[in-house]
């Protein structure tokens, strides 16, 4: 694979001599405006512009026309950050073939068939981010169900297929204008898409000023882009078109409700202390930790460049595409969603939480004490999706190794032990502040509700909170936080939950165990709530009915501990 990508890159030279040219003295480019295509001529003492064959630069093209030119890069180390290889493991380079998504949002038009088209517009507005943005400029609907199923990598597909399976390629993000970032304008994925400012001539920008002969380069590899400079690129504004969603209410009476905050970690990361101090590349798009090219083709050298493997939280869906690469037609070879998915792991579990054990007293009865759940996160944890939850497993054993007490141990189903809603769905879980029982649990999850007030995974259908205790990040004030970001249900009166942690009371009856008692608190995660998979087992379509299946065999590794501490008594 790798010789035929290295044979690809030679193939993509446009002319004789590119090496004399890409290693001539770099210089500075003109002005964006003079770069992407101001009306007036070129001045002559200017560079020239890039000309070739006469011919209309498409809006997108498949990661394929980028990969070729960023792979093949190593530090003095030995570490490989490949761009392309990096990205196309990443779950936004998947995010049109991710199973859930496909179930989702086939078992949302089954739900509500008077507005599948809308629903087919919204959602594939950052899951099919070519196709969708493509169609929006054209005033076309997107037809997401046409596309599928996907074809593997082995297959012939038609440019329009390959492009849809593409995910969030490397076209689309870069090619975002700054216009309206970090504004209602541009959320739920409604971006600003740069336009061809000559027939020929499409932008494409980057945090870095790029040489005449690399823009050369790329102008004629890509059949139109053109490298251009901006420091847009390194905003969480960036992040936050596709990363802030509201949906519009879908009621059985079509009575129009209030639109629903979906996913906000952007407001979320506004409204705490990481605004001014660490931007969402900087801890999702890890630094190299050396100066680097970012191409293979005789790049200059560059300080601060980022490895675009986009660490996050599901590491679920990373295994999925790994275990389901051929039916779910994923390009990225296994050992490098084998890298991914250990990446997710790693960085969940040493740099998103911290628990503590206070307060550690003997009672009449057994022994107290208080578990801290500490957020590192410059978000909610956890975040975005509605999906996924965090919740506190309690251990405490007498000195022969004996359970005395045990809450939130997670079941080889994927359900947790003594959750309301894992055994019904009409039901959730409360906020605790303190815990006396094994079937009480401490679970930090958003709870949806519908019009009528009752417990939903439907996304469509959801019209408010009915619970909202995720951790907060530092600096998160929960009494002056937007509506559409505030804290629901107890934890909101709760003085024990805040910016500096959420603390737990623990009263275990020990009965007559033999001391000293052990005691372990850990704060486990799960991208994919067992309530949210198995909520789609009643839609009898393949989506829906191939996800619940993908999650059933993924079940007993579908948490991790994100920490852990231990006490003795």
């Amino acid at each position: 694979m790798r010789l035929l990508i290295a044979g690809l890159m030679l193939s993509l030279l446009p002319f004789a001599g590119m090496r004399a040219l890409l290693q001539q003295e770099s210089t500075k480019t003109p002005s964006v405006a003079a770069q992407v295509g101001a009306d007036q001529e070129t001045p002559t003492q200017e560079k020239p512009r890039i000309a070739y064959k006469k011919g209309v630069a498409t809006a997108f093209r498949s990661s394929d026309r980028c990969i070729a030119c960023h792979v093949g890069m190593k530090t003095t180390t030995g570490e490989d950050y490949s761009i392309g290889y990096d990205w196309r493991a990443s779950l936004m380079a998947n995010s049109s073939r991710d199973p859930y998504w496909q179930g989702s949002i086939r078992r949302e038009t089954m739900e509500h068939p008077e507005a599948k088209q809308h629903i087919e517009n919204e959602c594939s507005f950052c899951h099919m981010a070519p196709i969708r943005l493509q169609d929006r400029d054209a005033g076309r609907d997107t037809d997401v169900f046409a596309r599928f199923p996907f074809q593997t990598v082995k297959d012939k597909s038609s440019d329009d297929r390959r492009l849809a399976q593409d995910g969030v390629t490397c076209s689309v993000c870069h090619q975002i204008e700054k216009d309206g970032l970090g504004t209602d304008a541009t959320f739920n994925g409604n971006v600003v898409v740069a336009k061809a400012v000559r027939e020929d001539e499409r932008p494409e920008y980057g945090p870095y000023d790029p040489d005449h002969g690399h823009q050369t380069l790329m102008h004629s590899s890509t059949a139109g882009y053109l490298p251009v400079h901006s420091d847009h690129m390194r905003q969480s504004e960036l992040c936050a078109s596709c990363h802030t969603l509201y949906t519009d209410p879908i009621t059985g009476d079509g009575q129009k409700l209030p639109r629903f905050p979906e996913q906000m970690p952007y407001q979320e990361w506004v409204h705490s202390d990481y605004k001014g101090k660490q931007t969402c590349q900087q801890c999702h798009m890890p630094e190299v930790k050396e100066p680097t090219t970012v191409t293979a083709l005789y790049g200059p050298i560059r300080e601060g460049a980022r490895r675009h493997v986009f660490v996050g939280s599901n590491f679920v869906m990373a295994g999925m595409l790994e275990d389901h690469r051929d039916e779910l037609a994923v390009a990225a070879l296994p050992e490098e969603l084998k890298a991914a998915q250990a990446r997710t792991r790693e960085f969940l579990q040493t740099q998103s939480a911290r628990v503590a054990i206070d307060h550690v007293e003997a009672t009449s009865h057994g022994v107290a004490f208080e578990v801290v759940a500490q957020n590192l996160t410059g978000h909610k944890l956890p975040t975005a999706f509605p999906s996924r939850r965090a919740w506190l497993h309690v251990l405490v054993t007498d000195a022969n190794g004996s359970v005395v007490f045990e809450s939130g141990k997670l079941k080889p189903d994927g359900s947790i032990e003594g959750n309301d809603n894992d055994e019904d769905p009409t039901r959730f879980e409360p906020h605790y502040r303190k815990i006396t029982k094994p079937d009480q649990v401490e679970i930090y999850e958003p709870i949806l509700l519908d019009a009528r007030g009752k417990v939903t995974t439907g996304i469509t259908a959801a019209a408010v909170y009915g619970k909202d205790n995720r951790l907060l990040p530092a600096g998160f004030d929960k009494a002056t936080a937007d509506g559409d970001i505030h804290v629901v249900g107890d934890a909101a009166e709760d003085p024990g939950f805040t910016d500096r942690g959420s603390r737990v009371k623990y009263v275990v009856p020990a009965g007559s165990a033999s001391g000293p008692l052990k005691i372990v608190a850990e704060l486990w995660y799960q991208p994919i709530g067992y309530r949210w998979a198995h909520n789609l087992a009643p839609y009898q379509a393949s989506e829906p009915q191939r996800m619940v299946k993908y999650f059933e065999s993924a079940a007993p590794t579908s948490g991790i501990v994100l920490a852990r501490a231990e006490a003795t008594r």
